[in-house]
């Protein structure tokens, strides 16, 4: 009979916890970047290079 592999089983279980984190927290930088956009209004003539000194 085949022993199980506790210690296997365990890494595997917390790197599926530790993708699923990552997974949610990049969701959730996504989510308040896109809020931060909403929030500003486009600038009027950004396209337009700033008059400077020289």
């Amino acid at each position: 009979m085949v022993k199980p592999n506790y210690a296997f089983d365990k890494r595997q279980k917390e790197l599926a916890k530790k993708k699923k984190k990552e997974e949610k927290r990049l969701q959730k930088a996504r989510v308040s970047e896109e809020e931060k956009q909403a929030e500003l209004p486009p600038l009027a003539g950004s396209d337009e290079p700033v008059a400077g000194g020289a």
